[in-house]
């Protein structure tokens, strides 16, 4: 049966691992379904036979794991032998395809003991083997190297991985190279990170603030992609220990009641965007709090202006030479700025407003085989990996 069935086909490219040496980074992709069969076909190892490479994996919810010696395997893999020949075997529960549903809750990864940190613009963490990626999202907590030192201020503030200097250190957007920041030594006991597994449940989300520039147009660096697109309106909440409270939409002076909202005018990067509002004379922002202020902190935000409460793809208008155009006029929101935009399903709306994007969809591990463990089912670094997703309405039992 097909009436109801749902497919998904796409490919991309792997980041990270090396042909028999080390595994790539994790593949999470969302998807408008949850799989319940999937196809994973490396074209590359396909069409050059290596030793330890991996060009077929297949995975289907409906197939209860093996177990062997205690372990569980539900992912079925092809792997080239040393010959090379095509080879049958299984991958760990867990490391190889498997599938998610985000839910209406964040959720994390284990957490990661983190070794230090420097007091530095940005701030560079060291944790040994993270594992973690450009992109991927990870909230720090206990952060002190004595009880009253360390950088406590970024405590619980979602972070955007901005770089990967190697596997024990990454970068966030922060500046803690002023006074009241101390660089993180030697393991502090408390201090941890966790990787938020499904951080966009709704786009664009509130942002927190890491750096204002002022001028007759103000740049704005946010510590997580912030989703944001020319044209969007969009709103400050800053409370007055991190300075320029100016920009905050209440309270407005000229129409009370009335919100002043900015206007996006250009996307620099995933972190940084310029806005319409003229701050050269506002106070400067500061990220320098004292770690003795940290208690009941809140922290500053920029978001999105409106929601999404219907259906549609875009509305059509009238064009000059009367025939109908395809230029929405409200358009539905574009999502997500790491990558290329596209309209989501939303819509009409306020330009780029929040809409729901609870997280569903599929994950390719970075495991290796059962009986080679220098065969990673994620492929290694530049191979072309093609993915075939699918949801059937009927499966026997």
């Amino acid at each position: 049966m097909a009436e109801y069935s749902r497919l998904a086909k796409f490919n991309y490219t792997v980041s990270g691992g090396s042909l028999g040496v080390s595994a790539p980074s994790v593949k999470i992709v969302n998807l408008p379904f949850k799989p319940d069969y999937v196809e994973l076909i490396n074209f590359t190892q396909a069409a050059t036979p290596a030793q330890h490479g991996i060009p077929f994996a297949f995975w289907d919810a409906s197939v209860p794991p093996l177990t062997i010696s205690s372990v569980n395997y539900d992912t079925v893999v092809e792997v080239f032998n040393s010959t090379p020949v095509l080879t049958t075997d299984m991958v760990k529960v867990g490391g190889g395809i498997s599938v998610f549903s985000g839910g209406l809750s964040q959720q994390f990864g284990p957490a990661q003991q983190i070794i230090g940190a420097t007091a530095a613009n940005p701030i560079v963490v060291n944790v040994t083997a993270h594992g973690y990626s450009v992109g991927d999202t990870v909230i720090m907590r206990g952060l002190f190297q004595s009880a009253t030192t360390g950088m406590p201020q970024i405590n619980g503030i979602p972070f955007t991985i901005s770089a990967v200097t190697d596997a024990d250190h990454f970068t966030v957007k922060w500046n803690g190279s002023t006074s009241n920041y101390t660089a993180l030594s030697g393991s502090p006991a408390s201090a941890f990170v966790q990787k938020v597994l499904y951080p966009f449940l709704y786009l664009p989300e509130d942002n927190v603030v890491s750096a204002v520039t002022v001028g007759n147009t103000t740049t704005v660096v946010t510590t997580m992609y912030h989703n944001f697109e020319p044209g969007q309106e969009i709103a400050f909440r800053i409370p007055s220990q991190w300075g320029i409270v100016q920009l905050n939409s209440l309270p407005n002076i000229l129409i009370p009641g009335s919100p002043v909202y900015g206007y996006v005018v250009s996307v620099t990067d995933n972190w940084t965007f310029v806005v319409n509002i003229n701050s050269s004379a506002f106070t400067a922002y500061t990220a320098n709090i004292a770690v003795a202020n940290v208690p009941g902190l809140t922290f500053p935000q920029v978001l999105a202006v409106g929601d999404v409460n219907s259906g549609g793809l875009s509305i059509y208008t009238a064009g000059s030479n009367g025939f109908l155009t395809s230029a929405p006029l409200y358009p539905p929101p574009n999502f997500p700025t790491s990558t290329n935009r596209v309209p989501t399903i939303n819509g009409p709306a306020v330009k780029g407003a929040f809409v729901n994007n609870t997280s569903q969809g599929l994950i390719i591990g970075n495991f290796h085989s059962r009986t080679d463990t220098s065969s990673w089912v994620g492929g290694s670094d530049g191979d072309i990996m093609e993915v075939r997703a699918y949801l059937h309405d009927y499966s026997s039992p």
